[in-house]
């Protein structure tokens, strides 16, 4: 089909079989299903006082609603960056992990501020940044075999599908087992029909082919949760213990009701303050190496596993494995780091949830500018975003984990070499609630395999390289304790 416009030209969205509409609806669906970080990264980051007191955005109290602006700020500049420059429907924000590393390993130490935590975040994407402009992460994205990359879909699928369920509470932790469904064993509460209707829903929709379905079902869940909202006042979720009986019929983070003016002029108090020789000065150079090493490593190899889900579900791994501009989709993350630690919010990496866009039907940058610029929107409507609770949110995350599944056909499991590595990589994304972990058991034992079977010439040098980095990984804890 031949460009209709400069718009599609650019974006080459006939190319790739999509319309502006498509990557619109793509863009809206992306950004409700990770629009969650702008109220959690400052209930991560925000809420946790340096060890001389200080909260993040200054003060002796929190100050949510800056960093909320500052997560939303840093968030659009970094996605409209990807999609006008890299042209990859992939969005970015504050990582989740990298923020909670931060909040409670990082800024307790002694002497240690958040301007200085943030510091190692700058430092760490200026590394990241350095090895990216010498070719370093885009050989080591190529030494990677297929069906590793194949395999870090997978898991990805099952980690957000994972994620989705846990953060609508129908599947909860538990007393006697690892997880149960729902906050008893049995499905109950108000907020869990918004869920399960907004999942039949959705896949109903997408079964008979109507477009939109995704973004059709969370504004379906949203107005069908405000409505009970309205009439039930359920109010927020509470565990019970947290505060007498708790609350578990609740909704999960976000209450879905307007209870403030829908807009507010935005607090930017967490931009500029970053302290790199503050934090050098209070952690010490080898202390400071390690949290530096530490904040890397899960943001080198994140962002590769999640460039490959969102690739493969837009069909955009070229026949020898590459993808569409993937050395400008890995400065941009790089410069994210740099970004989110100069906002004060936490080093920003790309998301996941990037992939629930792709199912609607995004397949160009134009989908992440819509989400950029919905970001930008969201420092002035706050209060909109938060209506949006997880369970009609968090819908969409399952779905998209059964179409990242059903590429496990792509993986040859009758071969040991290959099926071992896979295997450990799709199971401990989900098990460990790490993509990086499971990421480093496959690479790890991929190479364990090769050696035991006597074929340790065929491993690409970089592939021994990532292992040992995967190992120190795993192991930082006691090195940490070693050093620190």
């Amino acid at each position: 089909m031949a460009p209709r416009s400069g718009l599609d030209r650019y974006f080459k969205i006939s190319e790739r079989g999509s319309t502006v509409s498509r990557e619109i609806r793509g863009g809206l669906v992306t950004f409700f299903s990770m629009c969650y970080i702008v109220v959690l990264n400052p209930l991560i980051i925000g809420t946790v006082p340096d060890s001389t007191g200080m909260y993040l955005g200054g003060g002796a109290e929190p100050n949510l609603p800056a960093v909320a602006a500052g997560t939303a700020l840093i968030a659009g500049i970094l996605s409209i960056f990807m999609g006008a420059w890299a042209k990859f429907p992939l969005a970015l924000a504050a990582g989740l992990g990298l923020n909670a590393y931060l909040a409670y390993s990082v800024v307790p130490l002694p002497g240690m501020t958040w301007g200085g935590a943030m510091g190692m975040v700058l430092l760490e994407g200026v590394v990241i940044l350095i090895l990216v402009l010498t070719g370093f992460r885009k050989a080591v994205f190529a030494a990677v075999p297929p069906f590793l990359k194949t395999a870090i879909a997978v898991g990805i699928g099952l980690f957000i599908a994972f994620l989705g369920l846990f953060n609508a509470k129908f599947v909860t932790t538990a007393a006697g087992t690892p997880v149960q469904l729902g906050n008893d064993g049995s499905l109950t509460g108000w907020p869990t029909l918004v869920f399960v209707t907004g999942l039949l829903l959705m896949f109903v929709l997408w079964i008979r082919k109507v477009p939109g379905a995704i973004l059709i079902a969370i504004v379906t869940a949203t107005v069908l949760a405000m409505v009970i909202e309205r009439v039930l006042h359920l109010g927020a979720f509470t565990a019970p213990g947290d505060a007498g009986e708790g609350n578990p019929g609740g909704w999960a983070m976000n209450v879905p009701a307007l209870t403030e003016f829908p807009i507010q002029l935005p607090d930017f108090a967490t931009l500029f303050t970053v302290d790199p020789i503050g934090g050098i000065t209070a952690a010490g150079v080898i202390g400071a190496t390690v949290i530096v090493f530490s904040l890397l490593l899960a943001d080198f190899f994140d962002t590769m596993g999640t460039m490959v889900g969102v690739a493969s579900g837009a069909g955009l791994v070229e026949e020898d494995g590459d993808i569409p501009h993937s050395q400008r989709i890995l400065v941009v993350d790089s410069a994210a780091a740099i970004a989110g630690g100069i906002g004060g919010v936490s080093s920003n990496t790309s998301f996941v949830e990037s992939t629930a866009g792709v199912a609607e039907g995004a397949r160009t940058g134009l989908a992440a500018i819509v989400v950029g610029a919905l970001f930008l929107l969201s420092t002035f409507f706050a209060p909109l975003v938060a209506m949006v609770p997880y369970e009609a949110a968090t819908p969409a995350l399952v779905m998209v984990g059964f179409l990242m599944m059903t590429q496990i056909t792509d993986i040859d499991f009758s071969d040991v070499e290959i099926a071992v590595p896979a295997f450990l990589t799709i199971i401990l994304m989900p098990f460990a609630y790490s993509i990086t972990v499971g990421m480093g058991a496959g690479f790890v034992m991929y190479v364990l395999i090769r050696v035991a079977r006597g074929k340790a010439r065929d491993v690409h040098w970089l592939m021994y390289l990532i292992a040992l980095m995967f190992v120190a990984y795993f192991l930082r804890g006691a090195i940490e304790g070693l050093l620190l």
